[in-house]
């Protein structure tokens, strides 16, 4: 017989080196940082991009290979993922653009497998770290192009002053920063990953989005790093302290619930936004009737926004701009593949926010809560910007990182365990050697063992 407990996850466990320079690597090209801008700066998908982006496909074929032996443990995530690639490739024969369909589809399956990699192979802390690290590479890279290359840092027209760093627009660098900045307050939030390093990591990704002075950024950033803050005080402070802290949160909840669905345009205005979101109520309205065109199927998996697409353009000579996305994840979803798309991946989102909450005793302490607190900032993030079943995405890939954490299976879905040997049968279990002094207080051992 063997018994088991549970031990702190152990250094050695980290992958090497080289393995975390590849993800590192991978993770920023997701993000288009740096190559977007210097390679497509109108935003179009060109040749010499398809070109960049095979290297980055034959890392992650690799990092597969490698650990194929605990992706393949990882198989309720992957089948979660094959019946959404495969919805997806589908809708090339109805698609206004089939060609489009097709390849962002093969695009997206490469990340998203990539996530469920991720999940599989950094566990605990080891996620969040690699994270973090990424983020300070990212903002430390922002920071140079800033102050060395503004023109690439610095929006030059629209949003004039305001820091975009390494990507086309300060949203993009917002929602990458949030990563980073809630990637390093759960390294802080843990006693052996909180180093200088996470510190620095932490204070530029926050700095950076702060620079951006996007509302939906700092939104994301308090609700992620407020999470972990309070798990964190919560742990320490004992069960008085967590009862306290889930009735308090509970009722702050239900009490802004409350105010942003009686009076939607305070909240709004509290928030420095106009009651029309700039605009985004109108262009959400003008899509819910290109939906309603057709509800089943959607125009095509990424196929609606093309420069050529004709139902984009009834949108933006309604709404008078160049409308590049819906700003929404969930109506960006029924635009391309209706209701049934939109189920399906919100079953997944659901999934994964289930396995994220029943895990905040267990692994959530591990990791200092990363996957609750990032499952709350990309379900805001999902209200204002296109993150639901992309390619090139790292909310989304994230998201499916967190879920294949949560489903994984085997011994690689939890912590090292030691095991301890028990005595060999029942009556063993009970013989011990003798306790009694040579000199006992009544007497000596020998008179006693006569008796």
């Amino acid at each position: 017989m063997t018994f088991s407990r549970p031990e702190p996850d152990s250094p050695d466990a980290s992958p090497p080196w080289w393995e975390q320079a590849a993800v590192i690597f991978v993770i920023v090209m997701l993000t288009g940082a740096l190559i977007g801008p210097v390679f497509a700066p109108l935003q179009e998908e060109t040749p010499i991009l398809r070109l960049i982006w095979l290297p980055v496909y034959a890392v992650i074929t690799a990092l597969l290979c490698w650990r194929a032996d605990k992706v393949i443990k990882a198989w309720p995530t992957l089948i979660i993922l094959g019946l959404l690639i495969l919805h997806a490739y589908a809708s090339k024969y109805w698609s206004i653009d089939p060609g489009v369909t097709s390849r962002r589809t093969i695009a997206m399956a490469f990340s998203s497998v990539f996530a469920i990699y991720l999940g599989a192979v950094f566990k605990g802390p080891q996620l969040p770290r690699v994270l973090m690290l990424s983020g300070l590479l990212m903002g430390i890279g922002s920071l140079i192009m800033v102050f060395a290359f503004p023109r690439i840092g610095v929006h030059q027209f629209d949003n004039a002053g305001l820091w975009r760093g390494l990507w086309y627009e300060k949203n993009q660098m917002g929602v990458v920063m949030v990563a980073g900045a809630v990637a390093a307050a759960a390294c802080l939030a843990l006693e052996e990953q909180r180093t200088k390093m996470a510190w620095a990591g932490f204070g530029i990704t926050v700095l950076l989005v702060l620079a951006t002075q996007s509302k939906t950024s700092l939104l994301c950033l308090v609700i992620g790093v407020g999470i972990v803050g309070t798990l964190w005080a919560m742990k320490k402070g004992g069960p008085a302290l967590t009862v306290i802290g889930v009735w308090f949160g509970v009722v702050l909840f239900g009490l802004i619930a409350y105010v942003f669905i009686t009076e939607p345009a305070v909240v709004l205005k509290a928030l420095g936004k106009d009651p029309s979101l700039t605009g985004r109520t109108d262009i959400w309205t003008a899509l819910m009737r290109e939906v309603a065109e057709r509800p089943w199927t959607g125009f095509g998996y990424q196929a609606f926004w093309g420069r050529e697409s004709i139902p984009a353009a009834w949108i933006r000579a309604e709404t008078q701009w160049p409308v590049p996305s819906a700003h929404n994840g969930w109506i960006d979803l029924l635009i391309q593949l209706g209701w049934p798309g939109a189920i399906a991946v919100g079953a997944t989102v659901l999934v994964a926010f289930l396995t994220s909450l029943f895990q905040i005793p267990g692994r959530g302490d591990r990791e200092g809560w990363f996957g609750i607190a990032y499952f709350a900032v990309f379900l805001m993030l999902s209200l204002s910007e296109s993150v639901l079943l992309t390619n090139a995405n790292l909310p989304w890939t994230l998201l499916l990182a967190i879920l294949t954490r949560g489903l994984m299976t085997g011994q690689d879905a939890v912590i090292p365990r030691s095991r301890v040997k028990l005595a060999p049968n029942a009556a063993g279990a009970y013989l011990t050697r003798s306790r009694i002094a040579s000199q006992y207080a009544h007497g000596s051992r020998r008179s006693l063992l006569l008796r």
